[in-house]
């Protein structure tokens, strides 16, 4: 009998293993369908508003196009990264504009978790919290961070999704213009479609002060569709990133040292009046000491 239980949780064992290798294999091809060239439609309403102040105004609706080449960094067993360029301008002399990145990292313990002004405290889940799930890393135009969350993708009734909420800082077409909150707590849903895939979003806006609960200011729609198109039509961007790949390595390895010392992180606004995407978006920002330097440099705490 002991022989019979014995073989039986071994052959669970191995059904149970090849079923996970299956999802997750599923999983990464998902993830992956986010690569390629994409027409982009951005749109963000604020919905309601629970502000005290009758002077009060909400955000107004933001529709924005663009032509976005989403390009695969690292495709690897347990992380996949891409790195997304926008493609502006006419077309026979676009310009490019390096955008956002997302890393996905599967069963990721480390996470750095923003908590306004700044700073991003972090935090490491016990592994057993994350089993089967995907961690989506957003890095800014810079490669400093910007939020992350857990979550697991599903795969049923024919449709691919991954879905998670977490605290970020205001959107850029937020921060210039308002002051009156401190905390994007963003709702995220990626889902794949037959025409490429969206980006849908449930977000609020949040006032948070030390020592009281957080304040829902208002909430807002986000619905961003990504309809794949040729490839060719973003030769432009895939031409930029071949020529400019080395300097954006040494930049994500400094800032992989930098996450890597798994302390909160406090960042400076600008350093010699400049932000940071400045500096590192200066042409001739290209050896590897100036990177790190001024990378360092704004590093304001990471104790």
């Amino acid at each position: 009998m002991k022989k019979v239980a014995l073989l039986t949780s071994l052959i669970f064992a191995i059904s149970f293993t090849a079923i996970a290798q299956k999802k997750k294999k599923q999983d990464k091809e998902a993830i992956k369908e986010m690569c390629g060239c994409f027409e982009v439609t951005f749109n963000f309403a604020e919905t309601f508003q629970f502000s005290e102040d009758s002077l009060y105004k909400p955000s107004k609706t933001k529709t924005d196009r663009g032509l976005e080449w989403a390009q695969l960094v690292v495709d690897e067993d347990d992380k996949v990264s891409i790195q997304h360029l926008l493609q502006v301008g006419p077309p026979d002399q676009p310009y490019i504009v390096k955008h956002w990145r997302q890393d996905w990292l599967y069963e990721n313990t480390d996470f750095y978790m923003y908590n306004g002004d700044n700073e991003w405290l972090f935090k490491e889940k016990d592994k057993k919290n994350v089993k089967g799930q995907w961690t989506q890393k957003v890095f800014q135009v810079d490669d400093s961070p910007r939020y992350e969350g857990s979550g697991t993708w599903v795969h049923v009734d024919g449709k691919s999704y991954w879905e998670n909420t977490t605290t970020a800082p205001l959107p850029r077409r937020e921060y210039t213009k308002r002051s009156d909150y401190n905390i994007t707590m963003r709702g995220n849903r990626h889902e794949i479609t037959d025409f490429g895939w969206v980006h849908d979003q449930d977000n609020d806006k949040v006032i948070r002060e030390a020592g009281k609960e957080d304040v829902i200011l208002a909430k807002e729609k986000g619905y961003n569709t990504y309809k794949k198109v040729d490839d060719s039509r973003c030769q432009a961007a895939q031409d930029w990133w071949k020529a400019n790949y080395d300097k954006w390595a040494l930049v994500r390895t400094k800032w992989q040292d930098v996450y890597g010392r798994n302390k909160d992180l406090i960042l400076e606004t600008k350093v010699d009046n400049k932000v940071l995407f400045k500096h590192l978006f200066d042409e001739e920002m290209t050896a590897k000491e100036d990177i790190e330097k001024v990378i360092e440099s704004f590093v304001k705490s990471s104790i």
